[in-house]
């Protein structure tokens, strides 16, 4: 294990307070924290002060009021046929995604560390991603190995020389935080290829305003209506430089992907074109879409669509969802690609373990959201460490997401860990392990009644400029609806909450009685 990642994990933690003993204390009656971190009660089941209006909604509901609401928005949820795709699912690949009722609240102060945090961390990771398909300073000073770099699945040789407009290469990031038993917040991993969700952050706040106005307008929630605005905005800015009024697009692989209502949705609140690779075609490395009208030219490509399949021409010769001679056209300089092609190589989790390094060496700081500590099992030392501790730690493939090909040893078998142990000596630099943390938690509805369930948080990042960068005041809360399980993932039979983060003074409020969310 690297030693800085310790020391950032030990000196960049945000502890909460626990708020005020003077205050009147709101119970939370029947409810047991179970000795974990909760987000709304503290553990004698007192509410934290930014929970009081809604823990005290829960008090005066009926019995069964509870259970109501929540069918409420489920039939709610089904008719605005809020899906996703589960590919591997016997009973049938279309899914209402999964939603809970009580919605997670974090403190100004809190979100105020977090979005810093955020902010530093898209910096460091534009800056490294500049560097690697470039100059490569930061493998030439040691401070990443090269073969570390080039293993990695999502680093692309195409990409070499390529220098994004503004010098951004992630423009939409979504990134997975989780807080350990003291409140800690630490960053469990980066999305930069094609970050989702975001479409189930807006309906959810939709449904929640619908369901819980009194307790919505009484918590000083900041709003997420702007999130489609902002993005569309940004869109426009990365456009190439010569175009005054660029045309804007989402490429999406099509009605069959896991996330294509998403696609849709963002294309209907943006008023821009949803198009399928067979809509687009490259003249004179230009890029155009087919209209009723005849081609008209397109500026600026927000893609749906993984790296492999984006250029027949450059990638996968086989693939027939993306555009030949796409990727001609953006080293031109005619179309912007957002996010743009080779940001996988920092999705890599052993790369990953690399971002406070990162920190240190682009932006000269200290890291302000700490990785979790990670062990490379390509490494000697590590590798003897993940091995003989299997029953201790979460094993990750460095590759994958959506929570497939997880070992975590806690709950494993015998035979899984000597499973887990082959894999790892076959292909060491395949795998990460990282300490099994007890995951904070929120009171969940589950059969009319509160039982804590785990979370984490996925805040969505736009940036435009190096010197531009927006974090959405929230994000998707994705919870493990398993009792004990610490796997949120959608396909592994997670859910989602509505994420309520409080207002400071002087800040736009969201309420249930306007448009706004």
């Amino acid at each position: 294990m690297q030693q800085s990642q310790k020391s950032a994990a030990d000196s960049s933690s945000f502890s909460p307070s626990d708020g005020s003993s003077e205050r009147t204390k709101i119970v939370l009656p029947g409810y047991s924290t179970d000795a974990f971190y909760d987000e709304l009660v503290e553990a004698n089941g007192v509410a934290r002060p930014d929970a009081e209006q809604l823990i005290r909604l829960f008090q005066e509901m009926p019995d069964g009021e509870l259970s109501r609401r929540q069918q409420a928005i489920e039939r709610l949820l089904y008719h605005m046929g809020i899906t996703f795709t589960v590919y591997n699912d016997k009973t049938g690949t279309e899914k209402i995604f999964p939603f809970d009722v009580v919605p997670r609240i974090i403190s100004s102060m809190l979100w105020k560390h977090i979005e810093a945090g955020l902010r530093q961390r898209i910096s460091a990771l534009n800056f490294f991603l500049c560097d690697v398909y470039n100059e490569q300073n930061i493998v030439k000073e040691g401070i990443i190995p090269e073969d570390l770099i080039k293993s990695a699945p999502g680093y692309l040789e195409a990409c070499q020389g390529l220098k994004p407009f503004n010098d951004v290469w992630c423009h939409i990031t979504g990134t997975d935080l989780v807080r350990d038993n003291s409140g800690a917040v630490y960053v469990l991993e980066d999305n930069l290829r094609c970050p989702s969700g975001v479409s189930y952050v807006l309906q959810n706040r939709h449904v929640m305003k619908r369901n819980f106005p009194q307790a919505f307008s009484a918590s000083n929630v900041r709003p997420v209506n702007n999130y489609c605005s902002r993005l569309f905005q940004m869109l426009r800015d990365v456009a190439p430089p010569q175009v005054s009024d660029p045309t804007v697009v989402i490429l999406t692989p099509g009605i069959y992907n896991s996330a294509y209502y998403e696609h849709s949705f963002l294309a209907q609140q943006m008023g821009i074109e949803l198009v399928e690779g067979r809509d687009l075609v490259v003249d004179r490395d230009i890029v155009y879409m087919r209209t009723v009208a005849g081609l008209k030219r397109v500026d600026v490509i927000y893609r749906r669509v993984d790296d492999d399949f984006l250029d027949p021409k450059t990638f996968r010769k086989d693939s027939v969802l993306g555009v030949a001679g796409l990727m001609d056209a953006y080293r031109a300089g005619n179309v912007a690609l957002a996010n743009a092609p080779g940001t996988g190589v920092a999705d890599d989790k052993v790369i990953y373990s690399f971002v406070p390094e990162m920190i240190r060496y682009y932006l000269g700081q200290e890291p302000i959201l700490p990785n979790v500590p990670t062990y490379l099992c390509q490494r000697a030392d590590d590798r003897k460490y993940v091995l003989e501790h299997l029953d201790e730690l979460v094993v990750k493939p460095a590759g994958e997401s959506g929570g497939y090909g997880l070992l975590i040893g806690p709950h494993s078998s015998k035979e899984e860990r000597s499973e887990f142990a082959a894999k790892i000596k076959k292909n060491p630099r395949n795998w990460i392990a990282q300490p099994t943390l007890q995951l904070s938690r929120v009171p969940t509805a589950i059969d009319d009644k509160l039982e804590g369930r785990h979370v984490d948080l996925r805040p969505y990042i736009l940036c435009s400029h190096p010197n531009d960068v927006w974090v959405l005041p929230g994000g998707l809360t994705r919870v493990a609806l398993k009792k004990g399980s610490l796997v949120v993932n959608s396909s592994q039979g997670g859910g989602s909450k509505d994420t309520w983060v409080v207002a400071e003074s002087g800040q736009d409020v969201a309420t249930a009685s306007s448009p706004s969310t």
